[in-house]
């Protein structure tokens, strides 16, 4: 790993170890301060910083980041000084060091061995001790390689020829060169001072005359703030408790300051801004070199010429206001928050206001916030009564195929505090007892969720199921017929409740896709995988719930395509209404007539080529014979009979043509004909 390498890789250390930024520690001449006042942190990993602060005169802020966090500072920083002659802001370039390594005649960059450096040094002046003292010019140094392992020697041209030393012979080296020195000295120093800090400093120039107020704000990277709940089922009404989890990884302490919490998925990302970028550029040759091309133009004509305008589409501009801020009182403590966390409560001293600020939602602490570095904090969000139902959820998933499964305990919360909730684990108390713990997913004003925080062992349930299909209608249409089914699937669940109190279940069962139900209870909502129905279970109750589902199918034959078999199927098959089958008994016996029309036509076709073969040996045996033969006279007659046997077989051959003409026409006819 090289010089630099090292560098960045302990600053990204560093980061990670202190959660990833320093808030920007400004420092200004003396009596000037430009003091951290307002913090708000997003959801999505960023925190914008705003200093606040009056100046005189000519002004310079000079604020330190982690290497890691000056993307995002390019990215975001605004100055705001209502008597500047006009702002600048500089800043040391990550690639500067290595830049100004590699200008020197010693060059570190990349953090070379020692034998790589003597490398880059051919034609310079050096003293060796080896242990005789050797003076000369570098020549070159390689590395040997061995079984034992790399050496690097060094050739040196001296007075007395060239030698070639191992670096591990030499003593001592130096430079006979003074300028040589310095910049090996000067590098060093470089290297020295990159690596005494990873931070980097961004200076704001704000000069300008009289007395005035300044503001400076950027947006860095934070750690995520988190959300945690409690939620009281003791008391007469359910009591919803919120907290943040807020921790100030930077480098500087927050004193007093606005701190503001976001809620929400704002686009945010990183862009390479703060390391220098380049890119290749084509090489053309020199425009005075070389020669032109002979060319050759064709004749041309002429030709009306045709004005074009070019227009100009006007850019979109944006402007994003946020709604001014409304105060949300918060509710009596609860019995709960009194007994179990009042300490904690009372010791945060604060509770906070929360806003929409366009598709985010905003919590502003109400007072100012105080947190040293490096230090984390667990600040009050909400505390309000809620709306909490009492539920038995039990998944039919579970037990789809056998056995049997308890419910979850669980709630139906329904958002009343008016604000945005973000995620975050919900521990559940109950009679003043620990009852469980749940998750809660991002939840918006006025909406409902399911909290699962238990199992209730005091309910089990079990399912039978069962499919079937059945025909729940025919058509036939111009020789087609269409055959509408549909398969029914049945789940009876079966539940328990061996608890000395009732419950309201709500049982879930995952839908079959493609189906509709078919029973009179609708349920009470229906997810994208369940449908959810409400029932109420007494103390010793054992109780089955049926949810029946039907899924539409439907098969199209084309009648006249089918075998006689085939049809003779669907004429015979009892779940074809009877008015179908008698139509399509007909429609069996004009197809068997049609078929015997086409075997006898096929057995006469047979029957000529047999005599035409037949007719063919003859003649070929008669021609051997000769027809003065006795033979031959014999063959003649053959000859003769097989003659009239194949003229009466193509007169039959015609009628059964159109015996099977007529049988297919009233066949096609018929088909065509049917409608139900």
């Amino acid at each position: 790993m090289n010089k630099i390498s090292r560098i960045i890789w302990t600053a990204f250390i560093a980061c990670t170890v202190s959660g990833l930024s320093a808030q920007g520690a400004l420092s200004l001449k003396a009596g000037q301060e430009i003091p951290l006042n307002a913090v708000t942190l997003y959801s999505s990993g960023v925190g914008y910083f705003s200093h606040s602060g009056t100046v005189t005169g000519n002004a310079e802020a000079v604020l330190e980041f982690d290497a890691d966090s000056l993307d995002d500072v390019l990215k975001s920083l605004t100055v705001r000084d209502p008597g500047t002659l006009g702002v600048s802001v500089a800043y040391d370039a990550e690639d500067t060091l290595e830049r100004t390594l590699k200008s020197l005649s010693v060059d570190l960059s990349g953090s070379p061995s020692l034998g790589e450096l003597l490398a880059s040094l051919r034609g310079v002046s050096v003293s060796l001790t080896v242990p005789e003292k050797v003076t000369g010019r570098i020549l070159g140094s390689e590395a040997v390689h061995s079984p034992e392992g790399t050496e690097w020697r060094l050739s040196v041209l001296t007075p007395g020829g060239i030698r070639r030393l191992s670096l591990d012979e030499i003593t001592s080296l130096s430079f006979d060169d003074p300028a040589v020195r310095d910049d090996l000295y000067r590098a060093l120093d470089l290297l020295a001072k990159g690596n005494a800090s990873s931070l980097r400093k961004v200076r704001v120039s704000l000069p300008g005359t009289g007395t005035r107020t300044v503001s400076i704000g950027y947006v860095i990277p934070v750690p995520v703030w988190k959300t945690s709940y409690r939620l009281d089922l003791g008391g007469d009404t359910p009591f919803l408790q919120g907290w943040a989890i807020v921790d100030n990884s930077g480098s500087s302490d927050w004193k007093g300051i606005r701190l503001s919490l976001m809620n929400g998925r704002p686009v945010s990302f990183r862009q390479n801004l703060y390391n220098p970028f380049y890119i290749e550029r084509p090489l053309l040759p020199l425009a005075i070199a070389g020669f032109a091309e002979a060319k050759a133009y064709d004749g041309g004509y002429g030709m009306a010429a045709e004005e074009y305008s070019y227009g100009e589409e006007p850019y979109a501009e944006m402007a994003l206001a946020a709604p001014s801020p409304s105060s949300m009182p918060m509710a009596k403590r609860s019995a709960l928050r009194d007994e179990a966390l009042g300490a904690a409560v009372a010791s945060a001293g604060s509770t906070a206001t929360g806003r929409s600020a366009g598709e985010l939602f905003e919590f502003t602490l109400k007072g100012s916030v105080t947190l040293d570095r490096r230090q984390s904090t667990m600040l009050p969000l909400t505390e309000n009564p809620v709306s909490a139902e009492r539920l038995s959820v039990f998944s039919g998933s579970e037990v789809a195929s056998g056995g049997s499964a308890h419910p979850m305990l669980a709630l139906r919360l329904k958002n009343t505090t008016g604000m945005k909730l973000p995620a975050g684990p919900v521990t559940v108390y109950d009679a003043g007892a620990y009852a469980g713990d749940a998750l809660l997913d991002f939840m918006g004003e006025k909406e409902e969720r399911l909290l699962a925080y238990g199992e209730d062992t005091a309910v089990t349930g079990w399912s039978e199921g069962s499919s079937g299909r059945e025909v729940t209608g025919v058509t036939l249409s111009k020789g087609v017929m269409t055959i509408m089914r549909k398969t029914v699937h049945t789940a009876v669940y079966t539940l328990k409740n061996a608890s000395a109190t009732s419950r309201t279940v709500l049982l879930e069962h995952p839908l079959t896709k493609g189906s509709v139900l078919a029973q009179t209870q609708v349920p009470e909502e229906r997810t994208d995988s369940l449908y959810r129905f409400r029932f109420s279970l007494g103390s010793g109750e054992e109780r089955s719930f049926t949810v029946r589902e039907e899924t539409p199918v439907s098969e199209t034959v084309e009648l006249d395509r089918l075998k006689g078999d085939a049809l003779a199927y669907y004429s015979t098959n009892q779940e074809i209404p009877e008015g179908v089958r008698k139509a399509l008994a007909r429609a069996v016996e004009l197809r068997r007539r049609t078929d015997e029309a086409q075997r006898d036509l096929s057995e006469l076709q047979e029957r000529r080529s047999a005599l035409a073969g037949e007719q063919e040996r003859i003649r070929a045996n008669l021609q051997a014979a000769g027809n003065a033969s006795q033979q031959g006279k014999e063959y003649l007659k053959k000859l003769s009979d097989s003659d009239a046997a194949i003229e009466e077989t193509d007169q039959r051959i015609e009628k059964a043509r159109n015996a099977l003409k007529e049988a297919s026409s009233a066949y096609g006819a018929y088909l065509s004909s049917l409608s139900f």
